[in-house]
């Protein structure tokens, strides 16, 4: 019976890829300086010393000595890095500002910010939960973590960053509807009301999608959110009808409040006596009055209760 063996060192399907980045072992530059600029020194001593004819190999091989120093030197600033790689291995990182000094002539040395960057995500239109037609935007803060992945696991990080982002937000507004309706739960979360929620949900979307390349995401906001042209007239008109519904429902609630303290107010101090025809002709009128929309106009009863 044949079996076949499974490596162990296979991630698991979701989890963090292993940091690959590495401190680089770099030094201090101005020792280098130092040394560098004293051989330099020394050997023209040296010539001016010994004369035009009495120049050498030592004097020669004091001047390559020292240019080849000082061709190691490199200034970084303060939140960069240096990716260093020897024949096309990886080195290390170096993250400390300042001058600094590595193996001169066959080391490449890639500066990389690691400042936070802005990314303003393009407007998209996208379907909502309901698949109704949005657009939507977003403005995403990142910055590099791990150089060594930045550089070696994708081959453009920013271009990956600007794809992944497009497509981590249309996973998003997919995800969720862009307002209430009678079809969703009132305590479901939407695009438009649950603001806090969708930015949550949208970093940790493009953590996971950006973590590959070694991008940590800092913060993610929604810069615009609206439904598509096509639409926005027909759902303008839904908005304004269940507002002027939601509002009638609370004029008529109130109304009927009103009216039967009304009844009960003049019942209990015994004002008037009102059979059941005369109390449904009140609150007819009452509701009238407190319902309408326009002004009313009263009619006086010049004669008794019932002419």
């Amino acid at each position: 019976m044949s079996t076949t063996a499974v490596p162990k060192n296979k991630p698991s399907p979701g989890a963090a890829p292993t940091p690959l980045e590495r401190r680089a072992g770099t030094a201090n530059g101005y020792s280098a300086l130092l040394i560098g600029l004293g051989l330099l020194a020394f050997a023209i001593w040296r010539f001016a010393a010994l004369g035009h004819d009495a120049v050498g190999l030592p004097q020669l091989a004091l001047v390559v000595t020292g240019v080849i120093l000082l061709t190691g030197l490199y200034i970084q600033q303060p939140n960069e890095a240096r990716v260093l790689t020897l024949f096309g291995r990886y080195v290390g990182t170096d993250r400390t500002p300042g001058l600094r000094w590595t193996i001169p002539l066959f080391m490449m040395k890639r500066r990389l910010s690691l400042r936070a960057r802005n990314l303003d995500a393009p407007t998209l239109k996208v379907n909502d939960k309901r698949g109704n037609p949005v657009e939507i935007s977003a403005a995403v803060v990142w910055r590099v973590e791990d150089t060594a992945r930045a550089v070696f696991e994708v081959d453009d990080f920013e271009q990956y960053v600007s794809i992944q982002a497009e497509a981590a937000i249309r996973h998003v507004a997919s995800q969720f509807a862009y307002d209430e309706g009678d079809d969703l739960d009132s305590r479901e979360i939407t695009l438009r009301a649950g603001a806090d929620e969708v930015m949550a949900a949208m970093i940790a979307e493009l953590q996971a999608r950006l973590q590959p390349a070694g991008v940590s995401v800092e913060t993610a906001m929604l810069t615009h959110l609206a439904y598509a042209p096509e639409i926005a007239q027909v759902m303008l008109r839904r908005q304004q009808a269940e507002a002027i519904i939601s509002a009638r429902k609370k004029i008529v609630h109130g109304a009927v409040s009103m009216v039967e303290e009304a009844l009960k107010g003049l019942s209990e101090r015994e004002i008037v006596q009102l059979d059941d025809e005369r109390k449904a002709a009140m609150v007819s009128n009452l509701l009238v009055v407190l319902c309408s929309d326009k002004d009313t106009q009263p009619i006086v009863n010049a004669g008794t209760l019932y002419n």
